[in-house]
């Protein structure tokens, strides 16, 4: 699969954990891998005090020696590289590196303080999660020692609903599957994501027809060729029933971008937000319009 993979680095178990999971998908799916590192920008800082130059020096050559013992960590058979940026914030950063280099992803760790094994949004996952122009892939707290570089991408999930941009998620998500060699799932949350207000019969009844029908729906438009199971997802909750889905080791799971974003960018949906409270696997969020895609829909918002 061609293309590439920016990991958001710094010197932290967050940084860490997403070098982790950005060898991995880099691996796993043939792609080449970034490190970057974003200093903050001159303009920044205050134009009354100017930076003394042996500190500026000093900063730089800091972060390029983390890079180089990152770098040191991925395996020979990865083409890799790193890279200093100064920018105002280490979102803006990602974004401008991850345009630079074509990337297909955009790699981010926990927040500091999380649950091993779980996710938290840091504020550069949240700024990146509500402006990026690339899928973002959050690694789930403790990647760095809790999985293994050569493990496989063995299943891609997607969760389906019917708000625009399925089409793209289903196409990312069998893009995925098809470069990896991993399973392809589709599961379904249409019954949590129902307006508040609803009796518990009117859920029950979203849940036994229009979650079905949902799935049945996007089974049938995946590319010609591609192949897929399909799960409904059942609890009383968004949260409840992702912790009782079943979930394989080296699996990642897809979820669409919010209603709420622009075109050719990323809105963390409420729904979305609910699932990484429990999810045990590594989330990737896709825009809901394609790069090449001129459409304006996204202003109605």
């Amino acid at each position: 699969m061609s293309g590439s993979i920016v990991v958001g680095y710094t010197a932290t178990q967050a940084g860490a954990d997403a070098l982790a999971l950005g060898a991995r998908l880099a691996r796993g799916l043939g792609m080449s891998l970034h490190l970057v590192i974003v200093l903050p920008s001159e303009g920044t800082r205050n134009a009354a005090v100017p930076p003394e130059r042996a500190y500026e020096d000093h900063i730089r050559s800091q972060a390029k020696a983390w890079l180089r013992d990152a770098l040191s960590q991925v395996p020979q058979d990865i083409t890799r590289s790193g890279h200093v940026r100064f920018e105002e914030s280490f979102a803006a950063g990602l974004i401008a590196a991850g345009e630079e280099f074509g990337a297909r992803l955009i790699v981010v760790g926990a927040a500091n303080g999380s649950t091993f094994g779980r996710h938290r949004l840091g504020s550069v996952a949240s700024e990146l999660l509500h402006s990026s122009t690339i899928p973002v892939a959050l690694a789930l707290a403790g990647s760095a020692t809790h999985t293994r570089i050569d493990t496989p991408i063995s299943r891609v999930t997607a969760a389906v609903g019917t708000r625009p941009g399925a089409d793209v998620l289903l196409e990312e998500a069998a893009s995925l599957a098809a470069a990896s060699g991993g399973a392809l799932r589709l599961i379904s949350l249409v019954p949590f994501d129902v307006p508040p207000g609803l009796d518990t019969g009117a859920i029950t009844l979203v849940r036994n027809v229009h979650g079905d029908d949902v799935l049945s729906q996007a089974k049938a438009s995946l590319p010609a060729g591609v192949t897929a199971e399909v799960e409904r997802a059942s609890g009383d909750s968004v949260e409840d029933a992702v912790a009782h889905l079943p979930w394989q080791d080296g699996e990642i799971v897809l979820v669409g971008s919010s209603r709420l974003a622009q075109p050719r960018r990323l809105f963390l949906g409420s729904t979305a937000a609910k699932m990484l409270h429990e999810l045990p696997v590594p989330m990737i969020v896709v825009p809901r319009t394609r790069a090449t895609d001129i459409s304006t829909e996204g202003d109605q918002a």
